[in-house]
């Protein structure tokens, strides 16, 4: 009968998300696709979306316009909860890097900051072989 006791999970209740004017947009920009993350200050996700999910495949989902599709969507949602004034972090070397930037702007956001999140290594691991065409 403790056993039982024990074993009961408590459940995680979600109220309705208040208002969240001030946050965070994550946007990684690799090789094949851009995904932009919209959280509020304490790291919580508020609304995401990337250039797959926006509707682009294959090759497609590299380019540009996608990553800023995909910013004006994750953008759109965000501003169902109040979502004003965002710092950017900006991560990867994929192609979509500034113009998902404006697309957060062109949707109406305001920028505070844009910190460049990408990954260096100190001389780490060795690279891959140098490819050829």
């Amino acid at each position: 009968m403790a056993e039982k006791e024990l074993k009961k999970t408590v459940k995680k209740t979600r109220g309705k998300r208040r208002a969240v004017p001030l946050g965070n947009a994550h946007i990684r920009a690799s090789y094949n696709n851009t995904i932009v993350t919209l959280t509020d200050p304490s790291g919580d996700v508020i609304s995401w979306s990337s250039a797959g999910s926006s509707g682009f495949r294959g090759a497609r989902k590299a380019t540009p316009y996608a990553a800023q599709v995909a910013a004006e969507s994750a953008a759109e949602k965000a501003k169902a909860f109040g979502l004003e004034k965002i710092h950017v972090y900006v991560k990867g070397v994929g192609s979509g890097r500034e113009q998902a930037i404006r697309g957060l702007v062109s949707s109406g956001l305001d920028l505070i900051s844009i910190n460049d999140m990408t990954p260096i290594p100190h001389n780490g691991c060795r690279k891959k072989k140098q490819r050829r065409v």
